[in-house]
C-alpha cells in the first residue's frame, strides 16, 4: 500500500510538470541587436552602435530594455509617419505614458523623432540619468503639462541619421526643469513653440517614446504609451469619430460663482474660478475608463481642470495655451452604476480661464 501510493504521488507530480512548459513558452522573446518593425499597432526599433543591449516588446506601446556597455542605444516605440506631411497636417500629437527608469549614466527619457525637408532630430526630455542635456544656451521656454521646459537648438555634423552615416543635421529640444517619469507630452504644443522661435520642422518621419543611453548602463520598463494622433490643436483638423461616450461641456448642470457658456474658440463653458464647474450623471457597467476632455486656456498660461467621480478627485486636465486641445487620463478607475462627473477649477490663481468643450469617456 505504501510503494502504491508513492507511485500514484510522483504519477501526479509528473503530469503536473509536464503542463509548465506551456506556460512559459509564452513569455517574450528579447532583441538584442539593431532591429525595426511593427508591434501591435506600433512602430519600434532598437539602435545601438556597440555595448550589450535587450529589448522586450509588450502589449501596445509597451516595452522594457536594458544596456550596458554600450556607446549609443535608443529603445523606442511609437509611430512612423511616410514624410509627405507636416505636423499641422498629420493633427495634434499627444503621448500619455508612465516608466520605471532607472539609468546609471548619462541617459535620456523622452518623445523622440526626425523630420525631413529639413532634416531635424528632436527631443522632449521628460527625465534623464547623470547629465541634464544638451549642453547649450536655452532659446526660450515652454510650459505645458503641468512644469516648464527649456527650448534649445544645437547641431550635428557627419554624424548618424535616418537618411545616412555622415549627414549634418539640427537638433531641437525641450527639457524639462524637473524630472518625471509619466504623465502626458503634448507633443505639437512644442513643435509649435519651436516653429515660433524660428526652429523650421518638415514633414514628418516619427514620433516615439523612447529610452536613449549614452556610454552608461541601465534598465527601463515602460508600463504604458498611448500616442494619440488628431484633434483641432496641431492644425485645425476635425477631430477623430467618437469611440465612446461625448458629452457637451454646456450640456451639463453649472456650478459656481461665474460658470457661464461661450461661443469661441469653441461652443462650451468658461470656468472662471475656483468651484466654477459642470456636472452630470453617468451610468458606468464597468469600473475602468480613459476620460478625454477637449479645452484650451483663455490666454498662454497654463489652465487646470480637475475630474472628480463620485467626489473624488481622479486627476487633473492641463491645457498648455489658447488652442484647443485634447488631453487623456487613461485607465481611471471609478465606481459602477450612476456616478456623478464633475469638472472643475480648484488651482486658480487669477492668471487663468479654463475653457472646456466636451468630455468623451472611452
Amino acid at each position: 500500500m505504501k510503494r502504491k501510493g508513492i507511485r500514484l504521488f510522483l504519477s501526479i507530480l509528473i503530469c503536473f510538470s509536464l503542463t509548465l512548459p506551456a506556460v512559459t513558452a509564452q513569455a517574450a522573446t528579447p532583441i538584442t541587436s539593431n532591429e525595426t518593425g511593427t508591434h501591435d499597432g506600433y512602430y519600434y526599433e532598437l539602435w545601438k552602435d556597440s555595448g550589450n543591449t535587450s529589448m522586450t516588446l509588450n502589449s501596445g506601446g509597451t516595452f522594457s530594455a536594458q544596456w550596458s556597455n554600450i556607446n549609443n542605444a535608443l529603445f523606442r516605440k511609437g509611430k512612423k509617419f511616410n514624410e509627405t506631411q507636416t505636423h499641422q497636417q498629420i493633427g495634434n500629437i499627444s503621448v500619455n505614458y508612465s516608466a520605471n527608469y532607472q539609468p546609471n549614466g548619462n541617459s535620456y527619457l523622452c518623445v523622440y523623432g526626425w523630420t525631413v525637408d529639413p532634416l531635424v532630430e528632436y527631443y522632449i526630455v521628460d527625465s534623464w540619468g547623470s547629465w541634464r542635456p544638451p549642453g547649450a544656451t536655452p532659446k526660450g521656454t515652454i510650459t505645458v503639462d503641468g512644469g516648464t521646459y527649456d527650448i534649445y537648438e544645437t547641431i550635428r555634423v557627419n554624424q548618424p541619421s535616418i537618411k545616412g552615416n555622415n549627414t549634418t543635421f539640427k537638433q531641437y529640444w525641450s527639457v524639462r526643469t524637473s524630472k518625471r517619469t509619466s504623465g502626458t507630452i503634448s507633443v505639437s504644443e512644442h513643435f509649435k513653440k519651436w516653429e515660433s522661435l524660428g526652429m523650421t520642422m518638415g514633414k514628418m518621419y516619427e514620433t516615439s517614446l523612447t529610452v536613449e543611453g549614452y556610454q552608461s548602463s541601465g534598465s527601463a520598463t515602460v508600463t504604458s504609451n498611448t500616442i494619440t494622433i488628431g484633434g483641432s490643436s496641431g492644425g485645425g483638423t476635425t477631430p477623430p469619430p467618437s469611440t465612446g461616450t461625448k458629452v457637451e461641456a454646456e450640456s451639463m448642470t453649472k456650478g459656481g460663482q461665474y460658470t457661464g457658456n461661450i461661443s469661441s474658440p469653441f461652443n462650451g463653458v468658461a470656468l472662471y474660478a475656483n468651484n466654477d464647474s459642470v456636472k452630470y450623471t453617468q451610468n458606468f457597467s464597468s469600473g475602468t475608463h480613459s476620460f478625454s476632455l477637449r479645452g484650451a486656456s483663455n490666454n498662454s498660461n497654463m489652465a487646470r481642470v480637475d475630474l472628480k467621480i463620485g467626489g473624488v478627485t481622479k486627476g487633473t486636465f492641463y491645457f498648455g495655451g489658447s488652442s484647443p486641445a485634447v488631453y487623456t487620463l487613461n485607465n481611471v478607475s471609478h465606481g459602477t452604476g450612476n456616478q456623478e462627473i464633475e469638472l472643475v477649477v480648484t488651482a486658480d490663481n487669477g492668471t487663468w480661464d479654463a475653457y472646456i468643450d466636451y468630455l468623451e469617456i472611452n
